[in-house]
């Protein structure tokens, strides 16, 4: 497994991953971001790859609305998918990460229909260009996040693959080892990001590690399941900013790389 984090695609970014001793980089263009800015950029992007010796793990796009109320996809916004995968696949990055709204006018079952007709496209567009399309677990814009629509889109997909990040299980009441269990060998990318309940009440995103996921058992079923793929810092926390944001990454970076077996 590999270390690294989610940040901005500019120069700096590349310069303090170096620094920090990371592995990768993890990119989140979302709904709000250009995507095609980002495609224009992607020359830029190799070159700082070369001088700071960083991989790209992931390309990823949350809070879109991919289904339109007839539950067909936007074109537009398959347009910009298209245009994450060619730019993955231009950095010899293997994931794209995307998620489906939910249309309350439209049954479950048709909802599932719409979700895998618009992976399927992008599955098929990414073929031959090195590129695996996952889904993520976040609920944002996005109802592909539980064993229940994994069954049926997952299910019938079979190359489709998994974003999994503890936090967001826990949160809503799901079982995050239970899923890794069942599900696991569908990761292709894992978020690190703390989580803290207290009462029954999110209370904040700590660092992780210092939070209450168990990391340690985490990991090991992520073995079990022969999961190779990257570990993607994901700092959230209104807490854990300036300075105390800093001494936060750092302390995640050296509690992973002890249970990474790294000095």
């Amino acid at each position: 497994m590999k270390l690294g984090i989610i940040a901005q695609p500019v120069e700096e970014s590349f310069n303090r991953a170096q620094r920090m001793g990371l592995e990768f980089l993890e990119f989140c263009i979302n709904e709000g971001n250009d995507g095609e800015d980002f495609y224009r950029s992607r020359a830029q992007i190799k070159e700082w790859m070369q001088v700071y010796g960083q991989q790209i793990a992931s390309v990823g796009r949350w809070k879109s609305v991919r289904i339109d109320q007839e539950g067909r996809v936007i074109p537009s916004e398959l347009e910009i998918c298209r245009k994450l995968i060619d730019t993955a696949s231009d950095l010899g990055c293997e994931n794209v990460v995307v998620g489906c709204n939910y249309v309350e006018e439209r049954s479950y079952y048709e909802n599932c229909t719409s979700a895998i007709a618009f992976f399927t496209m992008l599955m098929e567009y990414a073929q031959g260009k090195g590129v695996h399309i996952s889904t993520y677990n976040c609920r944002k814009v996005n109802f592909v996040h539980n064993p229940a629509a994994w069954t049926i889109i997952h299910g019938h997909l079979k190359e489709l693959g998994i974003k999994f990040d503890p936090s967001h299980s826990r949160y809503f009441g799901g079982d995050y080892l239970q899923e890794t269990l069942d599900w696991g060998d569908r990761y292709r990318h894992v978020h690190l990001k703390g989580s803290m309940i207290v009462g029954g009440q999110r209370v904040d995103d700590p660092p992780a590690g210092l939070d209450q996921t168990d990391w340690k058992t985490f990991l090991s079923l992520l073995r079990v399941k022969g999961y190779t793929g990257g570990l993607s810092i994901e700092p959230h926390s209104p807490v854990w900013t300036g300075e105390l944001g800093e001494q936060g990454i750092q302390y995640t970076i050296r509690y992973m790389n002890e249970l990474l077996f790294r000095g």
